[in-house]
């Protein structure tokens, strides 16, 4: 059996943002070699997500008024977390919702996705470096 690990890198220039990881995901598929088996991609962060959805631009302005709506940036005060002297406990809770990782079939050497699937990267405590694992297993 086959392992290769990447790590992408992303420092965004605003708090919040969606970034379509799909291509650098299929780099990494190609430099692995692996034909058959699984990819995992998982956020390194506890204030960032990776999930599977549509690359649809009114779609991501809908997830953004959500989340914002469920777990609202301000006041600060509001969360307990923030006692702390963070500001960010909004970002852990839209992370908490949105995912941690996902985990996609390899087959013939390509992603196995669905009609309009695509691997997304989710910033909600951004303007600082951030790191996404992709770990590939298989033949």
């Amino acid at each position: 059996m086959k392992s290769h690990r990447k790590e992408l890198w992303f420092n965004t220039s605003t708090r919040r943002a969606f970034i379509n990881i799909t291509s650098q995901v299929e780099a990494a598929l190609a430099e692995s070699g692996v034909q058959e088996g699984l990819v995992l991609v998982n956020a390194m962060h506890i204030s960032a997500s990776v999930f599977i959805n549509d690359d649809e631009p009114g779609l991501h302005h809908d997830f953004e008024a959500w989340l914002e709506k469920l777990a609202p940036h301000e006041p600060i005060g509001q969360y307990r977390h923030n006692d702390t002297g963070e500001d960010n406990a909004d970002a852990h809770i839209k992370r908490q919702v949105m995912g941690r990782e996902v985990v996609v079939a390899i087959t013939k050497g390509k992603l196995d996705f669905g009609p309009w699937e695509q691997i997304f990267y989710g910033e909600f405590d951004g303007m600082r470096r951030k790191r996404v694992l992709v770990k590939i297993i298989g033949e």
